[in-house]
């Protein structure tokens, strides 16, 4: 049986009260008694249930997600997973608010993080965008004590506790290695589309790109990156010139969202005119690709699993506890015609 503060107490020969001001730091407590009480929590191997705490104050954490507007399905799923959490979450005392921020704008982003009340706030998870005004609006954050989290796209260099998304330059890879396999022996030209190389989750996934590219597959040359703005109507105009000016094209790589723009372009293409294609999130317009055989292959990450895990770190970082490391691991997904859930 767990052992409890009444267990603490009598070991420590104090009351409940001077347990309770221990453990949640609370007033002032003498030093020897302080010492007795931490001895007896050690020896009982007393852990303290946050949960319970939390409930008997009646803590709410009230946490900000900040989550990029306009047509790229999975912020639209990240999204509406954040709320489906908050409201499932209510229950324990969580407050979780969706803020639309303009998509690929850092000035936009560090409005949205200057407008917070630090006092009325537990925790920000934002999709980063790497610029000076988002690190310092990210710096007032820190100094006021909030905790931060990056959610998709990583900022290694700002001021974030901690990044939750799936390793970005290993799905690059994971996307060469498959295109490579898929091309097989044909020499040939691949064409990257990016939503913007202004975020680091592009830039990662390109750099992985072409590691293996250069290494595994010298044959296939790489094209520059072209962006579309995580637009469908963007991106289906820049693949369209992309592919019209280059008949040497085998393979396509979308590092980013617009993939009902890619998809629209190789529809109107004839079947031997299509190149090898490898993109990022099953979604409806990628399954259907996937299944007409004009997609070959689909990166996946879980926007489930990356919401409920910010909020979990969140809640760990302001109760200053231990997350299990092997629970907020977001695995890389890879689906095919043959495997789809």
């Amino acid at each position: 049986m767990r052992p409890t503060v009444h267990d603490v107490a009598r070991a420590a020969g104090v009351s409940l009260a001077t347990v309770d001001r221990v453990i949640n730091g609370r007033e002032k407590v003498r030093e020897a008694t302080a010492l007795r009480v931490e001895a007896a929590i050690h020896k009982l191997g007393f852990v303290r249930n946050q949960a319970a705490a939390n409930l008997a104050k009646s803590r709410v954490y009230r946490f900000v997600f900040l989550i990029p507007e306009g047509t790229n399905s999975f912020m639209r799923r990240l999204e509406e997973e954040a709320r489906s959490a908050g409201q499932a979450m209510a229950s324990d005392g969580i407050e979780l608010r969706v803020v639309p921020v303009a998509a690929f704008d850092a000035d936009a982003l560090a409005a949205a993080l200057n407008g917070l009340d630090l006092a009325d706030i537990a925790g920000v998870a934002l999709v980063a965008t790497e610029s000076p005004s988002v690190r310092r609006a990210l710096d007032r954050l820190r100094d006021g004590g909030v905790p931060i989290v990056t959610l998709v796209s990583d900022a290694p260099s700002f001021q974030r506790n901690r990044y939750v998304g799936i390793d970005n330059v290993a799905a690059g890879r994971t996307a060469a290695s498959l295109i490579g396999r898929f091309v097989g022996k044909t020499p040939g030209k691949i064409a990257l589309v990016a939503g913007s190389m202004l975020v680091r989750d592009h830039v990662e996934r390109r750099m992985g790109f072409e590691q293996v590219v250069r290494s595994e597959y010298p044959y296939l040359d790489l094209l520059p990156v072209v962006e579309g703005r995580d637009d469908r109507a963007t991106t289906r105009s820049v693949v369209e010139q992309c592919l019209d000016s280059d008949p040497n094209i085998v393979g396509l790589y979308n590092i980013g969202a617009g993939n009902a723009g890619v998809i629209e372009v190789l529809e109107a293409r004839p079947v031997e005119a299509r190149p090898i294609v490898v993109a990022h999130e099953l979604s409806p317009h990628t399954r259907r690709a996937l299944e007409l055989g004009l997609i070959h292959a689909v990166i996946n990450q879980d926007a489930g699993h990356e919401i409920r895990s910010a909020v979990r770190t969140l809640r760990a970082f302001a109760d200053r506890s231990p997350l299990i490391e092997s629970q907020e691991q977001i695995r890389i997904e890879i689906y095919l015609r043959d495997n789809l859930p």
